[in-house]
Parts: C-alpha cells; sequence; structure tokens
C-alpha cells in the first residue's frame, strides 16, 4: 500500500481500479474491521468501543472513525437529554455492505475459533455466532421487523426488512433472551442434543405470529439445522 497525501491527512490506497483493491482502501487498515464489529447491533459510545479494542492507541480510533464516517459506513447521532452524549453507529450502507464483509471474515474465523479460551464467549460472540451468522435471507422472505436480543445484559438492535438487516427501525417488536453460552453451544456444541438444549434456552417475547417468523429466519427453532461452520 502507498502513501499519498491531501493536506495534512495521509490517504492510503493500493492505486489500483480493482473492486477488491477499492474495497481494501477503506476497509484494510488495521483495525478498522473491528471498529465496525463494535457497530453491529446498534450504536455505541466512543468510550464503549475503544474499551473493546485496548490494543488501540486513542487517535488512531479516532482517525479510523473520521475515515468511515467520511466513506459514508458510520455516523455519528447525538442522544437527547437526559442521556445528552453523543454515539457512533452503522449507517444504511454499513449494514448494507460491511455486515456481510464481517459475516464472512467470522466463518473463516470460526475454524481457528477456541471457544474454551478465557474470554472467548462474550456477549457480541453469542450474538454473533447464535444469531448474526444463522441468518437466513430465504427463510426472512416477507419478514419486516425490530428485533433485540438481550445477551448476557447487553443489548442488540437490528431490524430485518427485504430479506436482510438493517438498522433499528422504532422499538423491536421482538426481543430474544440468552446467555452467551447458550448460543454458542447452539451452533457449535458437538451433539445435536446439546445444541438442541441450548436453543430451548433462548427465550422470546413478542406477537406469536412474529416470533415465530424471526425463530425461522435465524434458525432458533429447536429443529433447525443450521450449522455456523458450514
Amino acid at each position: 500500500m502507498t502513501d499519498g497525501r491531501t493536506g495534512a491527512a495521509a490517504v492510503r490506497s493500493y492505486n489500483q481500479n480493482c473492486p477488491i483493491a477499492l474495497g481494501m482502501d477503506v476497509l484494510g487498515d488495521r483495525w478498522t474491521l473491528l471498529i465496525l464489529r463494535e457497530m453491529v447491533g446498534g450504536p455505541r459510545r466512543y468510550v464503549d468501543i475503544r474499551a473493546e479494542l485496548p490494543g488501540i492507541a486513542t487517535n488512531l480510533l479516532a482517525e479510523r472513525l473520521r475515515e468511515l464516517e467520511a466513506a459514508g459506513l458510520v455516523e455519528r447521532t447525538e442522544l437527547p437529554p437526559p442521556a445528552a452524549r453523543a454515539v457512533l453507529g452503522l449507517t444504511e450502507a454499513g449494514w448494507r455492505y460491511v455486515v456481510p464483509v464481517l459475516q464472512s471474515v467470522a466463518r473463516f474465523g470460526l475454524r481457528q475459533w477456541d471457544t474454551a479460551e478465557p474470554d472467548a464467549v462474550s456477549p457480541f460472540s453469542g450474538f454473533l455466532a447464535g444469531i448474526l451468522l444463522a441468518f437466513d435471507p430465504a427463510a426472512a422472505a416477507d419478514l419486516k421487523e425490530s428485533v433485540a436480543a438481550d445477551v448476557d445484559g447487553r443489548r442488540f438492535e437490528f431490524a430485518v426488512s427485504g430479506q436482510r438487516l438493517g438498522p433499528a427501525d422504532g422499538p423491536p417488536t421482538v426481543t430474544m433472551t440468552s446467555r452467551a453460552a447458550d448460543l454458542v453451544a447452539a451452533r457449535l456444541a458437538a451433539t445435536p442434543a446439546d445444541r438442541e438444549r441450548a436453543l430451548r434456552a433462548v427465550t422470546f417475547t413478542g406477537p406469536a405470529g412474529s416470533v415465530d417468523h424471526v425463530r425461522r429466519a435465524f434458525h432458533l427453532t429447536p429443529d433447525g439445522s443450521f450449522e455456523t461452520a458450514s
């Protein structure tokens, strides 16, 4: 990668008119995908993003966020009182183009993921393995719902519409609640019986028809055949 300059800011580019190179110009820098990862499931405060990325320098995080805002993938929102704070979240374009990239990278990384390591199973990894990677666009046909997932005390919010995931649009109509460990086991446990037992521990609230459709769209029915690692 080469460096050019516009004013005082370095512009990194592979200088190749190729879709992969052009995509890497935006997403290929170190930390960028991990920063975007932190905003999947709803906007977050800067300090919360920083806390999940202990190896990144504060000035580098701020720089990456500015670049992602300039690229139209991240937006900053000021919450009204009493919160009165700024949060950072994925834009519609971020959900449309970045989330599928994160899903593909995560599926690739699952081959090396050791869930027995300390802190490997977290609210986000439970959401990722148990919900985000399980989304089935074909099973989500005609589904238009705002959904929340409460995983070990952390809330993830998103919408399903047009057979794809997007930012939350109003209060959730369906809420699922689970331990991260159960969501991971539902996908990666060694036996079908263990996977089914974990799936049965996931609870849902909302209108019965909406709950049923959401369960099917994310293969969260006890007889679901989805395998994260497939």
